[in-house]
């Protein structure tokens, strides 16, 4: 009861009312935030830019469930010091966003402000103030290497050594190149430097203290905020004055997990390489859908989904997968506190799922799908309108408009003739981690109670923010209606 009274009167406080309403936006901050003069700063800047609500937890997360259920928001920031951040939170937070109402899917989108300093995090929220179209990447995987989302890219092989490519300018052809292959950190390195990127992949070997570069060609490492190269005959530093960026280091294992260390890859991102937004794992990477899924949504019809709204499509899709195996999937939890010891934690995990649900052999899908549900973090402020830009060649492809009016919403879906459902699924995009993706639609306000209209048959995942429909089997060339109910 102190601790319910804590935060209500905070919040009476904070929003300068004594009876909590609905809210687009709250803020969330711990109580080390609250005993910082510099950390309250960077909650009270994020509640001002968005008009939100400030809410304080004195020792638990939980502690704001009350709250949120009254403002019911559509976005969440976490303002947080990084020693206070782990494993653990994350996942605990990923829960805690189901919890809103009573159905099992994700209640709104969330994202963790941190830093190395106060000032570090402070910087974060300002580099959310403005859009931004990313034009610019590098990487270390492959899968990008046909580089149509981007102006200029340059990437590193994962799957041939010493192999790496770039792209020099939007209209120039895609150029392969070889190099030795002790020499691809240093190359990384160059490639950073020189191309000031807006968006840096990378999936390889990693932990909260290194990022191995592929074929273990050395490593990226964090020293006081910072990043260097480790070429073990001296370190390269990067740059601290960049331009804002994404990290997603989407294949990596724990590197989004900050450990309760303000000495960690993901703070060194944030902070010395101004990673204003960074998704990916808190635990080892194993099954791949909850990193994989989330690239695979934004670079599908790109510049149509936010990076924070990807994110909410791929986990509302996971949502969806579970509880088709069956219903009370949803309601386990993965025994993540055996999750370092590897493969043992799948087993338990096969164990819980034969003992409370209907499924008498587990599949790799079903264990792998519980596993990546909720260990997949976004820092950075969910509502910050960072996109891939769209496609001259695709942009007709698939056309939504929106009418909102009274208790109705109806989007008129119109396909050009060179229209394809491998397009819209995604052209295969690592099938081996995520299967087709559905039809996908955000919703430009909250639709309260939203649901098909009479007499609409698709099959459709239907939230108060978003759509997902199943096997819509659009045709070229064709115009569909989708009416939408709502309170």
């Amino acid at each position: 009861m102190k601790r319910i009274m804590f935060l209500f009167v905070i919040t009476c406080l904070a929003m300068g009312v004594y009876a909590l309403q609905r809210k687009e936006y709250v803020v969330v901050a711990g109580k080390s935030v609250l005993g910082d003069m510099e950390w309250l700063n960077v909650a009270e800047l994020l509640q001002k830019r968005h008009k939100a609500a400030l809410i304080f937890y004195k020792d638990s997360l939980e502690e704001i469930l009350p709250a949120l259920q009254a403002m019911t928001p559509r976005y969440v920031a976490i303002v947080e010091k990084p020693e206070m951040l782990n494993r653990d939170y994350v996942i605990r937070m990923n829960q805690l966003s189901r919890k809103v109402d009573t159905d099992i899917y994700e209640d709104f989108l969330w994202g963790i402000i941190t830093g190395y300093d106060a000032k570090g995090a402070c910087r974060m929220v300002e580099d959310a103030s403005a859009p931004l179209i990313v034009k610019e990447a590098i990487s270390t995987i492959s899968e990008l290497s046909s580089a149509k989302w981007f102006d200029k890219y340059a990437w590193i092989d994962d799957h041939e050594k010493g192999v790496w490519g770039e792209k020099r300018g939007r209209k120039t052809a895609v150029e392969r190149h070889t190099i030795a292959p002790e020499k691809m950190l240093e190359k990384f390195y160059s490639m950073y430097t020189v191309g000031q990127p807006d968006l840096v992949v990378t999936a390889s070997h990693a932990t909260e203290q290194n990022l191995e570069m592929p074929y273990s060609a050395g490593n990226i490492r964090p020293d006081s905020g910072r990043l260097y190269a480790d070429t073990k005959e001296n370190r390269l530093y990067f740059p601290m004055e960049t331009k804002r960026k994404v990290y997603l280091p989407i294949g990596n294992c724990l590197i989004a997990n900050i450990d309760n260390k303000p000495e960690s890859m993901a703070i060194g991102w944030m902070n010395n390489a101004r990673a204003s937004a960074m998704v990916g794992y808190v635990v080892s990477t194993w099954f791949g859908r909850g990193g994989w899924g989330v690239l695979k949504y934004w670079l599908t019809r790109s510049g149509s989904l936010t990076l924070a709204e990807a994110l909410y499509l791929n986990r509302k899709d996971i949502l969806y997968q579970i509880q088709r195996y069956d219903p009370k999937m949803s309601l386990l939890n993965f025994p993540y506190e055996m999750a370092e010891k590897f493969p043992e934690c799948l087993n338990m995990a096969a164990q819980r799922i034969v003992k409370e649900t209907s499924v008498e052999n587990p599949s790799i899908d079903q264990i792998g799908l519980l596993y990546d549900r909720d260990v997949v973090v976004y820092y950075g402020d969910p509502k910050w309108d960072v996109r891939l830009r769209q496609l001259p060649d695709e942009v007709d492809k698939l056309k939504v408009e929106c009418s909102i009016r009274k208790h109705k919403c109806i989007l008129k879906v119109h396909t050009s003739a060179d229209f394809t459902m491998e397009w819209l699924e995604g052209e295969h995009f690592k099938e081996e981690h995520v299967n087709p993706l559905p039809f996908g639609y955000f919703f430009p306000r909250p639709l309260e109670n939203a649901r098909l209209a009479s007499g609409q048959n698709w099959n459709a995942l239907i939230d108060q923010n978003c759509i997902l429909i199943y096997q819509p089997d659009f045709k070229p060339g064709k115009n569909y209606t989708i009416e939408l109910e709502f309170d």
